[in-house]
């Protein structure tokens, strides 16, 4: 995932200033789905067959093609980014192809564990609908590859904005606010929201995105695709910042304080969707270059010290002593890692509003040191778990 992020912001050093000002260009297109497939794309699929088994109670049988569809998620972006970025018809068409596979193989590794599992019937119905709308983003992002690439003819506009709205809420949001009721009250110590209302939201957004992308692609009006982007981001960041409320103040953490920051941008970037004439990327800095790495990277850092801990409990006999979860991944690495990740999102904020190269330049350069930063946390979690492993052996000897 960290790879994804230098990538992003080498993009921005080497073409500055061209990909803060139109949506359309091709090297913004090369810098959003690095972002959005390379960064959140990766994080989500790992994630996703992490959690199932260990809290969702859902057994996968992932073997062999759980590696096989990492590395084709990974390679469908790389030549998706290559195809935007050079300009590459070939590409672009390998990529159109390639990616919607990816995806098909993580739904059906996932969708039919997740109807079977018994319990947690909210949790399980909140994956299964954002699994089937990241599938339907896929197959619509690779029909507009092809069409880039020239294999087929659509009229890109409201196809774009029901491919990226879909991705956005359908997929990424809908997971978070699935995954993130659970735990939440684990991580961060918070409330939990009622299960009457988290249904009611659930049913909500299935209904009015399904309604208000195909209004979009009928009619002529952006309105109701933005309304509900709006009405549901919003939502969902203000229920987290709610329940943060209870979190005693010793448990507000890295994570604590990551969840309140991208909450608190997304609906920033919420109250930016209407100004997109005058500021036509401001909303997607926001949610793609802030918010939602803020959500997605807290909790990934989360998880990684805690499956550490868990690998140490697995292979290390009773009765030894394991380090914490906070000494395999100390807090004050997740703070700088978190504090980075937002300091060179707000770069990439500031350059979008005042679009000028060497700021476009200098917004790249702290996005390549944060997410190396994060990929040095991750490094460094990972280094510990070895290093305590090798003493336990030579100890035994």
């Amino acid at each position: 995932m960290p790879i994804w992020g230098v990538l992003a912001g080498l993009l921005l050093v080497i073409d500055g200033d061209s990909l803060v000002r139109s949506r359309w260009h091709p090297g913004t297109l090369a810098l959003v789905h690095t972002f959005t497939l390379g960064v959140l794309g990766n994080a989500m699929f790992g994630s996703l067959l992490q959690f199932l088994p260990a809290a969702a109670g859902v057994p996968l049988r992932v073997g062999r093609l759980g590696a096989w569809m990492h590395i084709a998620l990974n390679t469908g972006v790389l030549l998706l980014v290559a195809g935007f970025h050079f300009g590459s018809a070939v590409l672009l068409s390998l990529a159109g192809l390639l990616l919607p596979l990816a995806f098909l193989a993580l739904v059906g590794m996932t969708l039919p564990a997740v109807c079977r599992a018994a319990g947690q019937r909210l949790l399980r119905a909140g994956i299964g609908g954002s699994l089937v709308f990241g599938l339907i983003t896929a197959v619509l992002g690779g029909a507009l590859a092809l069409c880039s690439g020239g294999r087929l003819a659509l009229v890109m506009p409201p196809w774009v904005d029901v491919h990226a709205s879909l991705g956005v809420l359908g997929w990424v949001i809908l997971l978070l606010a699935s995954v993130g009721r659970v735990v939440m009250p684990m991580f961060q110590g918070t409330g939990m929201s009622s299960v009457k209302w988290h249904g009611v939201w659930f049913a909500s957004l299935v209904v009015l995105l399904t309604l208000a992308s195909a209004w979009r692609l009928v009619g002529d009006g952006e309105a109701g695709l933005q309304a509900t982007l709006a009405c549901f981001g919003v939502s969902f960041a203000l229920t987290v910042v709610w329940l943060q409320k209870r979190t005693a103040a010793a448990r507000r953490g890295p994570l604590w304080w990551s969840w309140r920051a991208g909450a608190l941008v997304l609906v920033a970037s919420a109250v930016a969707l209407p100004w997109q004439i005058r500021e036509p990327l401001l909303a997607a800095a926001l949610a793609l270059g802030v918010a939602l790495p803020l959500l997605v990277v807290g909790m990934a850092l989360e998880i990684v010290a805690f499956l550490g801990w868990i690998e140490l409990h697995r292979r290390v006999g009773r009765g030894v002593q394991l380090p914490g979860v906070q000494r395999l991944m100390p807090a004050r690495e997740r703070g700088a890692a978190v504090m980075a990740l937002g300091s060179a999102g707000a770069a990439v904020v500031l350059a979008t509003v005042h679009p000028d190269a060497w700021l476009a330049r200098a917004a790249g350069l702290l996005q390549c040191m944060a997410w190396g930063g994060v990929a040095a946390v991750f490094h460094g979690t990972r280094r510990r778990v070895q290093r305590f492993l090798r003493d336990q052996w030579k100890s035994e000897r």
